[in-house]
């Protein structure tokens, strides 16, 4: 049993029984082809979340009083269909307590798994995927559960909307949805680009943030960094709105590839996870408020309910 808690926090806001947020870390990187190390990632995330300030000043809120229970880490790594089935039956089952689940990779295959049980939960899911690269492949390397196969089960399952693409084969071009897609380079000159995902979101919005989406100016320390991404501010004001305007049901972060020699890149994780928490809590105080929050707004309580008795 993990006696360590998310970014030390009291152990009276960490029992998995009363706390509203999980964190599952998935330290997984079996099927990277540039650099290695984002099994490391989880690791450096956490104990940079250690070391971070727990009232966030956007919100004048702290989140980790909702409670957020740090699971043991998913370590099966025999091959990517196995490690794939295990986030899977983890995601789902904590789903199914009623938690928000949100998971740290490791590379973004483990997204396969995290997006298959949240698809299973929710009727009318979006997956919103911020990422420089398309991972629309279906196979890759002798697997269909490759870093490059992230979204593409996805893409034949549920609502994908991408954001800040950048990097892609010739090849992904047969599955992307064009229509849905938002290209750096677009977004660079179009101020109403964040109004226009919007729209194309659906009302439950689940999220996978490959942190390679970020520019490498801010995000050095990931295996594929690609010139041009998303800065800071405009990621947090994009977020924001998700969070405020849609029902987002979790998320995950992948691809943090720490280095010895810096550390900022470990720290905007850190942050980024608790802001995104921080926009998702921000005005619920209460375990009622949760409780009345969670009935009323998941469109999918029917679905919901339906895979909780198959259990």
């Amino acid at each position: 049993m993990n006696s360590r808690t998310y970014a030390g926090i009291p152990k009276e806001y960490a029992a998995l029984e009363t706390s509203k947020i999980v964190l599952i870390p998935v330290p997984y990187d079996g099927t990277s082809t540039f650099q290695k190390g984002a099994d490391k990632g989880p690791e450096a995330f956490l104990h940079a979340s250690e070391n971070m300030e727990l009232y966030d000043i956007e919100t004048q809120t702290e989140v980790y009083k909702q409670g957020i229970h740090l699971t043991d880490a998913i370590t099966e790594n025999s091959s990517p269909e196995a490690m794939v089935a295990s986030v899977h039956k983890k995601t789902k089952e904590l789903i199914l307590r009623n938690k928000f689940v949100t998971v740290f990779g490791g590379e973004h295959s483990i997204s396969i798994g995290t997006i298959r049980a949240f698809n299973e939960c929710f009727d009318d899911l979006t997956v919103l995927h911020i990422d420089a690269h398309a991972d629309l492949r279906k196979e890759y390397e002798g697997t269909t559960c490759n870093h490059a196969c992230a979204v593409y089960e996805a893409s034949q399952t549920v609502n994908l909307v991408q954001v800040g693409i950048r990097s892609m084969d010739v090849a992904e071009t047969t599955v992307m949805d064009k229509d849905r897609t938002w290209f750096a380079h677009d977004m660079a000159t179009d101020e109403y680009w964040m109004d226009n995902v919007l729209e194309a979101l659906g009302d439950n919005v689940f999220i996978t943030f490959d942190l390679d989406a970020l520019d490498p100016s801010i995000m050095p320390s990931t295996g594929t960094p690609e010139p041009g991404g998303l800065l800071w501010y405009e990621t947090l004001d994009f977020l924001k709105q998700v969070f405020e305007e849609k029902n987002v049901v979790g998320f995950d972060i992948v691809e943090l590839m720490p280095r010895e020699e810096d550390k900022s890149s470990d720290f905007l994780a850190a942050k980024l996870y608790y802001k995104m928490l921080s926009y998702k809590f921000a005005g619920e105080d209460t375990d009622e408020e949760f409780e009345s929050n969670f009935s009323e707004k998941e469109n999918s309580i029917s679905k919901f309910k339906d895979n909780n008795n198959d259990q």
